[in-house]
């Protein structure tokens, strides 16, 4: 009989599977639940972006398009970027991805080589280090500290560098933390990479989910434009998760090579998804304002109620994640999360699902009603108030 384990891939056997996903497994087999474990807006994606794809379906428009997309909807990514971000990019300058998560594989697989260094701020999203891993690269941790805010600081920048160091990621806002980067910040990583041939994917699928400051990217900084790629999408800021739609904009030399990754692995995004970010970009400021007016609601009113529980816990600043510490309870944040599921219902993400960095915190989303925050609420005091 054929050995099927002997015959996959040695480095994805090494890859150890989503912690996030086991979480998700443990809500399978339990009914009424209260979850804030999903990074997806509870909103339905507006009305007028679902017409825009149902006319393009009335109107047979249901071939590829071409590997790069839409040339309008690249151009209305180029309008979109100058008008909410003062970027600068040329319709030529985008790559249309299968979501933001093929933005960030395309970008990795395509700057980097085996045995060149890849540095990840983390916590951060899950996929940044298995990729560089499978990419046959060597992933470089750096874990941000609390006092920091979980923010890169120059000097943790600086001493992770080597003569191998390929790319940063520069995961913010972030997830989990709710961290982000103000211009000051932004330029003072940039005065250390600057005489540096290295390369940066800063991931921006959260820059509209800001709360009192507007997003500020990397690639606005002086002379870092060059040496950036910016990986976006439509899933967070318009309630589009399962419309599977993402973006690159990048250096025209970049864009061109990472068109050739996405045409072999996908051939194009979907149709009728492109149609319906088009009229997203066109007229979709209005609902990007509603949606976060509502977030912030909820951030504040979530921030508030865990401290009240006497859970410390730092205000985000972006995303829809907060964070907050639990590591002075008395359970490692796994134990927390799991029995938090088995006694109350209620589930949460542990730290540790974001990087070993993660012990001691865990990842909350309040992409949620009100209500279904405040039954959780509940829920989380009730079990603290069991281990004290």
């Amino acid at each position: 009989m054929i050995d099927h384990n002997n015959m996959l891939s040695e480095t994805l056997k090494d890859i150890k599977p989503s912690g996030i996903r086991k979480f998700f497994d443990l809500l399978a087999d339990m009914g009424d639940v209260t979850a804030l474990t999903v990074g997806q807006p509870d909103f339905v994606t507006p009305w007028h972006i679902r017409e825009a794809a149902i006319t393009s379906l009335e109107r047979g428009q249901t071939y590829y398009t071409s590997n790069s997309g839409l040339p309008e909807l690249r151009t209305e990514v180029s309008r979109y970027m100058k008008r909410r971000f003062d970027l600068d990019f040329d319709p030529s300058e985008v790559l249309i991805t299968v979501g933001g998560s093929e933005a960030i594989d395309v970008a990795i697989r395509s700057l980097v080589n085996p045995g060149d260094e890849v540095i990840i701020p983390m916590p951060s999203f899950v996929c940044y280090e298995p990729i560089v891993r499978m990419a046959g690269a060597t992933p470089v941790i750096i874990n941000t500290k609390a006092e920091n805010g979980f923010k890169l600081t120059p000097d943790e920048l600086s001493s992770a560098i080597t003569e191998r160091t390929k790319l940063l990621v520069l995961p913010y806002p972030n997830n989990p933390t709710g961290a982000i980067l103000e211009r000051e910040e932004l330029e003072a990583l940039a005065d250390v990479l600057r005489d540096r041939s290295i390369a940066v994917l800063s991931d921006e699928i959260y820059a509209e989910l800001t709360f009192g400051k507007h997003h500020v990217s990397i690639a606005n900084v002086e002379g870092m434009a060059e040496r950036t790629v910016i990986a976006s999408g439509f899933s967070k800021a318009y309630a589009m998760t399962g419309w599977r739609l993402g973006y690159l904009c990048g250096p025209k030399a970049w864009i061109a090579q990472m068109t050739k990754l996405h045409q072999y692995a996908i051939m194009c995004a979907p149709t009728a998804s492109q149609f319906a970010a088009v009229e997203a970009l066109k007229n979709g400021d209005g609902d990007i304002a509603e949606m976060c007016a509502e977030y912030n609601r909820r951030r504040v009113f979530i921030h508030e109620g865990l401290n009240k529980i006497g859970i410390p816990t730092l205000m985000p600043e972006g995303a829809f994640y907060i964070y907050p510490y639990i590591g002075g309870l008395g359970l490692s944040s796994e134990e927390f999360c799991e029995r938090l599921l088995r006694e109350e219902k209620c589930a949460i993400v542990p730290g540790t699902a974001f990087g070993e960095c993660g012990e001691g915190y865990a990842r909350i989303s309040y992409a949620y009603s009100v209500k279904h925050i405040a039954e959780a609420l509940e829920k989380i005091e009730r079990f603290v108030n069991k281990l004290k």
